[in-house]
Order: C-alpha cells, then sequence, then structure tokens
C-alpha cells in the first residue's frame, strides 16, 4: 500500500519527477531539507525493462503503450499550422522522459546565450557537477565547442563501423567529424554498468547503462525526501497578498484531492504541463493563470526540427550495430552559411538565390542506425525459414544516413493554451499547442540538406529518402514557455529561476529557455536545475 496523503511538514514541494524534478530533490535532501515530489505518473519497475524492450520492437504494440501514455489521462490538442504530435516523444512517471530518451547531452555554446539574462559563464560550473551526476562519455575533440574547466566523466564511445565510413569522405570535403557525448556509460560508474549493446536505447534501456532520472529519485529517497506517484497536481493556491503558493493540491488514484503545503515549491514537469499547471491555477488574483502577469506563460514554445536523408551504399554498414549516435559534426553550428575547402571541392557556401532569411543553427549526425533492423524486418515481414534469411541477406546491411537538428527561434504566437472544450480524466482542460514552422526554420533545413546531399553525393550513396522543409517533424524538445528574463512584463522567471509574481515559486525546466540553439537540451537543463536548487537553498 503506498502512503498518498500529504506530509505534515514540508519545506520543499517539487512538481514532477524528471531529470529536473530528481536533481532538485536530491540536493535539496542531501542539504538536510525536508522535501516531498508529486509526480502524475506511476513508478516503473526496472525489473520489467526486459520485458518493455521486447513490447518495443514487437510490431502488435504500439509504441505509447511501452511507458504506458495515451488515455483521458494524456490528452492533448493541436491547434496550430502544424500538428505537433505531443505523446510520442514523453514519458510520465518517475524518471520522466530519460525512461525513453536518445541521450545525448551536449553543453549550448557560448553564442546561445546572447539573449539570455544569463550567460555560458554563469551555468559553466553546473554543467561540469551535470555531468558528473548524469555519467557523461566523453572527448575533447570538438573544435567548436564552449570551453571546458575538466574531462568528462568517462571516456568516449568510439566511433562506429558507419562512422569509419563518412570519415575519409569528410576529410576530402574539409568537414570536422567528432565524438558525441553520452549520458550512458563507457565504464562502470555509479553503481551502474557499462552499455551492453542491446541497441533499443530509445525507447528502453534493460541493462541501466544510459542514465535515467529515476537514478536520483532513489539517491534523493536516500536522503530522506518523499516521493509520491499517481499523483497528479491539479492546481497550485495562494495566500491572500498574492505574494506565495501556499498548496498544490494533487489528486490520488483512489479519488481523493490532497493539499500539499510547503515553504518553497519548484515545477519540474517540463516544458508543456508547467505552463498548463499554471494557467489552470488562475484566481481572483491571477485571472490569467498563476504567475501570468506578463501574458508570457504558454509562450515563445520553441522546438528543435530534423534535418535527414539516406539511401544505400556498394559496402557492408553494419547498420543498426549501434543504438546511439557517436560522431557528429558542429562545424556549421555557429555559422550555417559557411562552406569548406577540401580536395573533393568541399562544401559550397549558402546561397541566397531567393532572398530568405539567413538559416539558424544546424548540428549534424552521423546515423549508427540507418535502415531498418533485422530484428524489425523479420518481425514485421511475412517469411519464415529459409526464405527470410534469403532477404535479410539480400536486403539488410548497406542503408547509410546522416541527421541533424536545426534551431527554431522564439515566436510568440507559439504557445501552450487551454482547450477548454477537451477534459483529461480529471476533468480539467487539456493543453492545446499551437505550433509552426517559420520560414527561417525552413531554410536552416534546407541549408542542413544541401550539406547532407554534397557529403552523401562524395561518398557514392544512392540517395533513397530525405527529411526536409516539407516533411520534418519536432525533436520534441519542449522549451520557451515560461522564459527567463530580468523584466517582469516580459518574462515568467528571473535569472535565478524563481517567478517574478511569487517569492516561493521556481521553475526548473526547458521552459525557461529564451533560445534553444540546435543541440539537445537535456545537459542545460540538469544544470539549471542544479542551478535553481542552490537558489531555493539560500532562501529556506
Amino acid at each position: 500500500m503506498t502512503d498518498r496523503t500529504p506530509s505534515p511538514r514540508a519545506d520543499v514541494c517539487v512538481v514532477g519527477a524528471g531529470p529536473a524534478g530528481a536533481l532538485v530533490a536530491h540536493r535539496l535532501a542531501d542539504r538536510g531539507r525536508d522535501v516531498v515530489v508529486l509526480e502524475a505518473g506511476e513508478r516503473f519497475d526496472f525489473a520489467d525493462r526486459k520485458e518493455r524492450m521486447e513490447r518495443a520492437i514487437r510490431p502488435a504494440h504500439g509504441p505509447l503503450s511501452v511507458w504506458e501514455m495515451g488515455g483521458p489521462r494524456d490528452r492533448f490538442t493541436s491547434g496550430g499550422e502544424w500538428f505537433y504530435p505531443l505523446n510520442a516523444a514523453r514519458v510520465k512517471g518517475v524518471g520522466g522522459t530519460t525512461l525513453h530518451w536518445q541521450g545525448m547531452v551536449m553543453r549550448l555554446h557560448e553564442s546561445d546565450f546572447e539573449q539570455w539574462p544569463i550567460d555560458y559563464d554563469d551555468l559553466r560550473p553546473y554543467y561540469a557537477e551535470a555531468e558528473r551526476a548524469l555519467g557523461v562519455s566523453g572527448a575533447d575533440d570538438n573544435p567548436y565547442a564552449p570551453p571546458r574547466e575538466e574531462p568528462y566523466p568517462m571516456s568516449a564511445f568510439p566511433p562506429s563501423y558507419s562512422d569509419s565510413i563518412f570519415a575519409e569522405t569528410c576529410e576530402r570535403l574539409g568537414v570536422t567529424m567528432h565524438s558525441v557525448p553520452n549520458a550512458r556509460n563507457s565504464e562502470g560508474y555509479d553503481g551502474r554498468s557499462s552499455c551492453v549493446g542491446y541497441g533499443t536505447c530509445k525507447p528502453v534501456c534493460p541493462s541501466g547503462a544510459k542514465y535515467s532520472a529515476d537514478h536520483h529519485v532513489e539517491k534523493a529517497e536516500a536522503e530522506g525526501a518523499r516521493v509520491v506517484d499517481q499523483a497528479p497536481v491539479q492546481r497550485l493556491e495562494h495566500d491572500d497578498s498574492g505574494e506565495r503558493v501556499t498548496a498544490a493540491v494533487y489528486a490520488t488514484p483512489d479519488g481523493e484531492t490532497h493539499r500539499q503545503a510547503a515553504r518553497e515549491f519548484v515545477l519540474a514537469a517540463g516544458g508543456v504541463e508547467i505552463p498548463r499547471l499554471l494557467l489552470l491555477s488562475e484566481s481572483g488574483q491571477y485571472p490569467d493563470g498563476l504567475a501570468n502577469s506578463s501574458g508570457a506563460v504558454g509562450r515563445y514554445f520553441m522546438d528543435h526540427l530534423f534535418a535527414g536523408m539516406g539511401g544505400t551504399i556498394d559496402r557492408e554498414t553494419r547498420q543498426n550495430h549501434v543504438g546511439f549516435i557517436t560522431s557528429e559534426c558542429h562545424q556549421f553550428y555557429d555559422d550555417p552559411t559557411r562552406g569548406t575547402e577540401g580536395s573533393a571541392g568541399g562544401i559550397p557556401e549558402w546561397s541566397n538565390e531567393s532572398g530568405e532569411k539567413a538559416p539558424d543553427s544546424i548540428k549534424l549526425e552521423f546515423l549508427n542506425y540507418a535502415g531498418p533492423s533485422p530484428v524489425e524486418m523479420a518481425l514485421s515481414g511475412e517469411e519464415f525459414g529459409d526464405d527470410l534469411l534469403d532477404t535479410l541477406r539480400e536486403s539488410y546491411g548497406n542503408s547509410i544516413a546522416m541527421g541533424g537538428l536545426v534551431g527554431q527561434r522564439p515566436r510568440k504566437e507559439n504557445r501552450i493554451t487551454l482547450d477548454r472544450s477537451t477534459t483529461d480524466d480529471h476533468g480539467n482542460p487539456v493543453p492545446e499547442i499551437h505550433w509552426r514552422v517559420d520560414d527561417r526554420t525552413e531554410a536552416s533545413i534546407r541549408r542542413a540538406n544541401e550539406i547532407q546531399r554534397a557529403i552523401l553525393d562524395e561518398l557514392g550513396v544512392e540517395v533513397s529518402w530525405s527529411v526536409g522543409p516539407s516533411n520534418t517533424g519536432p525533436a520534441c524538445h519542449h522549451m520557451g514557455t515560461t522564459r527567463m528574463g530580468t523584466d517582469p512584463d516580459e518574462s515568467v522567471v528571473n535569472p535565478r529561476l524563481r517567478t517574478h509574481d511569487l517569492r516561493n515559486l521556481s521553475v526548473a525546466s526547458s521552459s525557461v529557455f529564451v533560445t534553444g540553439g540546435a543541440l539537445n537540451p537535456t545537459l542545460t537543463i540538469a544544470a539549471l536545475a542544479l542551478k535553481a536548487a542552490d537558489h531555493v537553498d539560500d532562501r529556506l
């Protein structure tokens, strides 16, 4: 039996048990604070991961079923020009979306902070702490990365076989390849084994070598924190002055509703559910939603867009032998228009023949999981025995591809609102996502495709597919909906991650991002969470 009644005393109430909430809870509990974490989803048993892996690779099971997503609890609507597939890449549960993430962890570039009220140096020590906390395998071989103060906790994974196929071609074209920092163990670390190569990293790491936030939940509990699962917060209540949050009102599976009081509150439920909760917490003093005197709650929603291209080549590529990316390229990140000089003519500079705006940041990836895996081909086909073996021999093993992410600038009209015509399992309006891809982002995708095409053509790839501006999709990195700033009229939280409107309400999430760059956001989320925890501790 799980006790889901409120704690009689709490210094801090954290909403959400993903990476941000777990790190905040652990840091504050380690410093002797009484911490309660309220998590909307369930606590998954680690022993079930192999079964979940099998479920993920069998075509009879939908992808949302692997981590129990879907249904009335997870309803949403998409009201923008582009459909946004919210449930495709999120997990509600102890560990959050790190239960099925890719695990790539880069520091944002110094240029990414130009519009932020903090700069790279403000986060630099927290980045180092976050790398140690998550356990990052990496190498200091990226000439375009920001400066760092110490080596990564573990050595980088070696380049894959398909990376080696790209290497000679990229050298001829003047394109720099380098390793990818991964939050997965290249050796035993922090009580977890080294990667054993299941190759199902997304959506399931059965060995636990890839970091997931349930590890820090366990650490927090060992220090005295209390974590309550299946306790979705319905709204936040504030005092008569409207200056302090007094309680988080949450529901439990038995149909009861409880109030958790605390001295400080930290929202760590992600870039969609945090603005939704604030909007649901409207009151007489905050008719437009809590902490929303600026009107910025829910606005400036951003994501990263995927650009990719691939096909087949007349040699073995060992496709899908590695389930994660081991090499990438930041050479075109800060200046996507640049060309290169190489013995093969290099990459051409960006040509602005149409008069469109210059592209934004581009990160290029060399995909280790191009083409179908033999397991996927066997399970989805209708052949058996020798016929299946002949098909695998003929059709498997020579696929190769490149991917990449491009940045999307913050736009006020991209936003999260409440759809009051549709409700969840507790009768609350669901989040409605208003999202579109603007012309500048499309230009960035076209530029990424142009570079990818030049590399693949030089390699001799017969290109059979591409993902460009007309058929792209989001990386599901939810950013920008409670943006950070110094002006209370234009932002939701200050540089110390505390809301402008309420003195004891902080936000630890990618929702505070001012811009998103083109790099996976989790390491920055972790760094900001540790920073937020320090500021909360100072106030206590």
